[in-house]
C-alpha cells in the first residue's frame, strides 16, 4: 500500500493519492513527521499535603477509642468545634483507603456459620430413620399410612406396617416390636417432626431403650432425605398400585 500511495502521490499530489488509496491526510502527514516522544513526568507533590509522620497521627486519631467507631465527617466536625484542623473529610476517607480500613467502622455482631447437623452409621444397626407417608387405596378418597423404619447404613427396611390412620399408639408399637425383633438397640432414631414422631409416647419408649432422639430441623424439608428418597422409589416404581 506505501509503494502504491507513493506511485500515486508522484504524479496526482498528496490530496489525490489519499483519496484514491483510502488513507487519511492526517494519518499521511503524521507519518511524515512523528510527534517527538514524551518526556516522562516527575510526580507532582501538593505543597499543602500532609506529611508522612501527619497522616500517621490523623490515621492514630481516627482510630482512638474516641473515634474509633465514628465516621471520618463526624471526626472532623467534633475536631472542628473543639478548635482542631488536621485535613479534609476527603482526605481523612483517603488516609483510611490505604490502609483497607474504608468500610464499616463500627463493630458488627459476627455470626458463625453453622454446620448442618449429619447423622453418620459406620456398621448396621446404629442408626434408625423412619416416617409415615399416605398411599392410596382401592377406591378414591380412601388413603392408608405406611409406616416405614430403615436402617441408613444398609437402607435395609427394619420395620413397617400399613394402618387406616396415622396413629401415635401404633408407632410406638411398631418401634418397639422392630428394635426388639432386630435385637440390637440403635444409637440413634432419625425422624422428621410430624405428630406421631415427637408424641410422649415414642419420646418416651426411646429414652427408656437409652436411644438418642434425632429430628429434622424446622423448616427444613430434606432433613429426612432416606426415608423420602425411598418413599419416592416406591410410589414412582412400575407395579404401584394406583388409585381406581
Amino acid at each position: 500500500m506505501d509503494e502504491a500511495f507513493t506511485g500515486v502521490e508522484a504524479q496526482l499530489g498528496i490530496t489525490a493519492a489519499c483519496r484514491l488509496t483510502g488513507r487519511s491526510r492526517a494519518t499521511h502527514y503524521r507519518r511524515l513527521r512523528p510527534a517527538p516522544p514524551r518526556r516522562a513526568r516527575a510526580p507532582q507533590v501538593q505543597p499543602s499535603a500532609l506529611t508522612a509522620e501527619e497522616r500517621a497521627a490523623v490515621l492514630e486519631l481516627m482510630n482512638g477509642d474516641e473515634y474509633a467507631e465514628l465516621a471520618p465527617a463526624q471526626i472532623w466536625a467534633r475536631e472542628l468545634d473543639a478548635g482542631r484542623y488536621h485535613c479534609s473529610v476527603s482526605t481523612m476517607y483517603r488516609i483510611l483507603r490505604e490502609q483497607d480500613q474504608s468500610g464499616e467502622r463500627r463493630r458488627q455482631a459476627t455470626h458463625p456459620a453453622k454446620a448442618v447437623p449429619e447423622l453418620v452409621a459406620t456398621g448396621p444397626s446404629q442408626v434408625f430413620t423412619w416416617d409415615i407417608t399416605k398411599a392410596s387405596g382401592p377406591v378414591k378418597g380412601i388413603w392408608y399410612h405406611a409406616y416405614v423404619i430403615i436402617d441408613i447404613f444398609s437402607r435395609y427396611i427394619v420395620g413397617h406396617t400399613v394402618e387406616r390412620a396415622e396413629s401415635a399408639v401404633r408407632a410406638e408399637e411398631l418401634l418397639r416390636e422392630t428394635i426388639a425383633r432386630n435385637g440390637i438397640v440403635p444409637q440413634t432414631v432419625h425422624a422428621d417432626r410430624g405428630t406421631s414422631m415427637t408424641s410422649k409416647k415414642v419420646s418416651q419408649l426411646l429414652i427408656d431403650l437409652g436411644v438418642t432422639r434425632s429430628h429434622s430441623r424446622p423448616k427444613v424439608s430434606n432433613d429426612n432425605p432416606y426415608s423420602e428418597a425411598q418413599f419416592k422409589t416406591t410410589k414412582y416404581m412400575a407395579d404401584y398400585p394406583n388409585a381406581a
